[in-house]
């Protein structure tokens, strides 16, 4: 059925979804080093678009030019001003060859080429250019996950619209491999602990520089693990994490420290999407009734479509 939401297996899809996690690496970096910096580094963060994920232009020589991991052509695909320039397929066996052949790429077309070379928000990384790790990449593994954020989006998009408050757009960061949206109380929090592996804190810090309440859907990446879809507060109200307990399926991961939603316990429902916006908007609900929140005049009824 068109609107069945595809199966996703850690088994099978991890090696694909490790080598589009690293991809998406190098394209993000490539924006932080080619663009001004813009709060919590949305500027950086990837969007969902109807072949895949790109990146926002990057101006350079007086053009605009963007990359896109294309999901159906599975290949980095670059777009300057006046159109298509060139396709880079992903499946070149390591993440090395991609780096090289994607900085040679760019500097054939006169655009700069050059980012930090070293991943970020993995353990043990291993810089790009020195990973010549043999890396298998399935179309299907890629096509799987296309279809699952054509279904998801809609959905963040939708319990997004809800909310007139500060608000992030639904994007992807490339650090955690992760889809997310963010709301915003207004109000200033308490300095961010740090710590994230691979993340300096002044990062982590500016992200969570005011109260939120986040949500997200994580598909693995470099990580083999189940798909999730998440959601928490910084800072964590008190009894957040004991107000699951009408949340259907999600429980709480004190490792993690958010609410988890198993990604196939929401494909195999009657419902998908609306089981996945019980869960947003629950969830949220919760944060923002603990933290006392100004719901009334931080949220609305989305309109149409």
């Amino acid at each position: 059925m068109a609107d069945s939401w595809p199966e996703l297996d850690p088994e099978r899809d991890n090696g694909t979804f490790a080598v589009l996690h690293l991809a998406s690496q190098m394209l993000g970096k490539l924006r932080v080093a080619h663009a001004p910096w813009a709060n919590h580094g949305w500027h950086a963060t990837l969007h969902p678009v109807a072949e895949g994920l790109a990146i926002e232009p990057i101006a350079a020589s007086g053009q605009h030019f963007t990359l896109t991991l294309d999901l159906c052509r599975h290949a980095i695909v670059l777009r300057v001003g006046d159109g298509e320039r060139d396709v880079l397929l992903l499946d070149l066996g390591t993440i090395a060859g991609l780096h090289r052949c994607l900085v040679d790429m760019l500097d054939s077309h006169g655009l700069p080429s050059k980012f930090h070379g070293k991943p970020n928000e993995i353990a043990d990384a291993v810089p790009f250019a020195d990973d010549a790790e043999p890396r298998d990449y399935r179309a299907d593994s890629a096509e799987r996950l296309h279809a699952a954020l054509e279904r998801i989006v809609p959905v963040f998009e939708r319990f997004r619209a809800g909310f007139l408050g500060k608000a992030s757009p639904v994007h992807f960061f490339w650090g955690s491999f992760d889809l997310a949206v963010t709301r915003f109380s207004g109000r200033k929090a308490p300095e961010h602990p740090g710590g994230i592996p691979g993340l300096p804190d002044r990062i982590t810090r500016e992200a969570y520089s005011h109260e939120v309440s986040s949500a997200g859907f994580w598909p693995g990446g470099v990580v083999a693990a189940p798909p999730i879809f998440y959601s928490y507060a910084y800072p964590e109200p008190a009894g957040f994490r004991d107000s699951g307990d009408d949340l259907k399926g999600a429980i709480f991961d004190a490792t993690l420290g958010e609410f988890v939603l198993d990604y196939d316990a929401v494909r195999r429902s009657a419902d998908p999407a609306g089981m996945l916006m019980e869960f947003l908007q629950s969830t949220y609900a919760a944060a923002a009734d603990l933290a006392k929140w100004d719901r009334p005049a931080l949220e609305r009824e989305p309109v149409a479509p």
